[in-house]
């Protein structure tokens, strides 16, 4: 700023004035912000946004830690949180905790480094104690897309339990009985309401005894998978099966194709969240949809909410919608 103001024969504090917008407020003339602004490009003027930040106490930026970056339905989820950041002035971080609590913990950490005035965190399992620690800091935080039923924070979360029941009446209503499921193996609040919602619906019509759960572990999801569907479709016992995810969505079409099995005539199939994949599986899958953009515009309006110095806790819980084609 010192240059500037040396070459166009001005102080710095006008100089700075110019450069931060507030030209008309201070009855700046025009000839002389167009010679400031000429000056700067000239001499390559960048504002030191750390010093600034520091000066601000905010850095306009917000860290958002999800799953899995990779998964269609985070990598939809993450675009709508970084376009509705945008339009208040905020630039999103990202990062995957890969569903582990020491990549979470370092990623928390790592963001808190970088001065993210908030976080928008998808929690992993056993990172209870981090979600604690944040909230003991005064640090903002929404969790999206799960909770930890244990810690009153900030949340925009599905009607878990709903959707999969109403998946299992679905079939149902259509004459399937012998309804089977997949899913993670994970104490998550929100897999183990999916199942719940499963469990509740076979037992309310009657259906108790034909609840089949096939649970996968999320680090080795593609050879587990493998041997569940192998067990599930050469057993044949099931005539409809329900996925509990995305990615268990697509690796179990992918075996169904491999083991020849007709879609609806010989197996009835409902996955989670929509996907590209889905509408080139033949016949068009039936699926359970979130509402990504609800959800990611939630989360953004409630994290800034709170970096502005709002205290109101605010947990949403947002409704789902099955999407009947057919596959079902």
């Amino acid at each position: 700023m010192k240059d500037i103001a040396n070459k166009v024969g001005v102080s710095t504090a006008l100089v700075s004035y110019v450069l931060n917008g507030l030209e008309k407020e201070k009855r700046v003339g025009k000839e002389v912000v167009q010679k400031i602004h000429k000056a700067a490009k000239e001499l390559k003027y960048k504002p030191n946004q750390i010093a600034r930040s520091l000066r601000k106490g905010s850095t306009n930026t917000i860290g958002l830690i999800v799953a899995d970056i990779s998964n269609p339905f985070f990598g939809q989820l993450a675009r709508v949180i970084e376009d509705e950041a945008a339009k208040s002035g905020y630039t999103v971080v990202f990062g995957s905790s890969d569903e582990n609590s020491e990549k979470s913990a370092a990623l928390i950490d790592t963001l808190l480094n970088r001065q993210v005035d908030g976080l928008i965190i998808t929690p992993s399992e056993g990172s209870a104690e981090q979600i604690k620690s944040l909230m003991l800091g005064d640090i903002p935080v929404v969790l999206i897309d799960r909770y930890l039923p244990d810690i009153s924070t900030n949340r925009v979360v599905l009607d878990n339990y709903m959707a999969t029941y109403s998946a299992v009446n679905c079939f149902i209503s259509k004459g399937y009985k012998k309804v089977n499921m997949v899913a993670y193996k994970s104490l998550l609040v929100h897999m183990q309401e999916r199942i719940r919602g499963y469990r509740e619906a076979m037992k309310d019509h009657g259906l108790a005894n034909g609840v089949v759960v096939k649970e996968i572990r999320y680090n080795h999801a593609k050879s587990e998978m493998e041997r569940a569907m192998k067990d599930l479709l050469t057993e044949r016992k099931m005539d409809a099966l329900l996925f509990a995810t995305n990615a268990l969505s697509i690796s179990g079409l992918y075996a169904i194709r491999k083991h020849n099995i007709k879609v609806p005539e010989e197996l009835a199939v409902i996955g989670f969240d929509g996907h590209e994949v889905f509408d080139f599986f033949e016949p068009p899958l039936t699926y359970i949809q979130q509402p990504l953009e609800e959800m990611g515009k939630e989360s953004v309006k409630i994290l800034l909410d709170q970096i502005k110095g709002s205290r109101k806790k605010v947990q949403i819980e947002l409704t789902h919608r099955l999407v009947e084609r057919a596959s079902c």
